[in-house]
């Protein structure tokens, strides 16, 4: 009889487990930059944060033009919930004022989820300079200027105009050189083909600590916990504060049941204590936010951003 009931337990049990993955829905989430970078980092870390709500997950690597190449998979993709993104701030709030013909309407094509974490900047000075502060950026940049080249994941990016916003501010002219990621960003600056570099700071925290670049300044209105040495722009002399957001979308038009799944999983996954902890050793600030928030978030920083970028006059194709 003991050998029936365990019997019965393990057919049981083993019914249960099928039921509890057949209820856990597949999920893809693309990532617009290559791998090694920030976002790409992001999307791998929220992947194993889901991993109990869906299964199985993907993260697929869909690089170029800024984001833009993977948002327009998942514009193109079913709404049923099986395709997300997770991305920068930039190509939601930014891109909008900056191309002329943008492949996508950045409100209506696509359904807000979550807003993940706040994050800022970090100004790296590379071998080809070794500038020590802002002062000094400022001084070699006026005195050389062709030292003064700075590479960023892409053109119209965040990173992008982080430099344009530090040229307005601090009165000088920098050379942007876009790459396809902060991957080959790095490169590039470690190679001493371009004097400095502005990126998420966990992309390059470690190269600092190793004395192969240098952070001389941070974006935000405080410092970094990563390099809590290094000062802020204002700290510098600079007047400038700059942050930025990695959310999770999905296409327009997400059954509201559908939306809400991914949202409890998302704000679930941001409160659990190990998802914090890596985010916050990466510098990130964790929010989890609900769908209507991000929306909110969006909406503001589209207008905030609207006067800068149409002050500088650049518009790309």
């Amino acid at each position: 009889m003991r050998r029936l009931h365990h019997a019965l337990a393990l057919v049981a049990t083993t019914l249960a487990l099928q039921v509890s993955a057949q209820d856990k829905p597949p999920l893809k989430i693309l990532v617009g930059f290559p791998p090694g970078g920030s976002a790409d980092v992001m999307g791998r870390l929220v992947a194993d944060a889901l991993r109990q709500d869906f299964s199985p997950i993907v993260v697929e690597n869909r690089p170029g033009a800024g984001g833009r190449i993977a948002l327009a998979a998942v514009k193109a993709a079913k709404p049923d919930g099986q395709t997300v993104i997770v991305l920068p701030s930039g190509p939601m709030v930014l891109f909008p004022h900056v191309y002329k013909k943008l492949e996508y309407d950045a409100i209506k094509d696509f359904t807000p989820i979550s807003l993940i974490a706040h994050f800022q900047f970090g100004v790296v000075s590379g071998p080809a300079t070794n500038a020590k502060n802002v002062a000094e950026l400022v001084s070699k940049a006026k005195s050389d200027p062709a030292s003064a080249s700075y590479g960023t994941p892409g053109l119209g990016t965040l990173p992008h105009f982080m430099g344009v916003m530090l040229e307005q501010a601090a009165g000088v002219t920098l050379n942007h050189v876009p790459f396809q990621g902060g991957g080959p960003a790095n490169n590039a600056l470690l190679g001493g083909h371009i004097g400095y570099k502005f990126d998420v700071v966990s992309e390059t925290a470690e190269l600092h600590r190793a004395g192969k670049v240098r952070i001389i300044a941070v974006t935000g209105a405080k410092r970094d916990p990563q390099v809590p040495e290094v000062p802020t722009l204002k700290e510098s002399g600079v007047p400038m504060e700059a942050t930025a957001w990695f959310a999770m979308y999905g296409p327009a038009q997400l059954p509201s049941a559908v939306q809400k799944r991914l949202e409890s999983a998302m704000v679930r996954a941001v409160q659990t204590p190990s998802f914090r902890e890596q985010l916050l050793k990466l510098g990130y600030d964790p929010v989890g936010s609900t769908a209507a928030e991000l929306a909110n978030a969006q909406r503001a920083d589209l207008a905030r951003w609207e006067k800068p970028i149409k002050a500088t006059g650049i518009t790309l194709e």
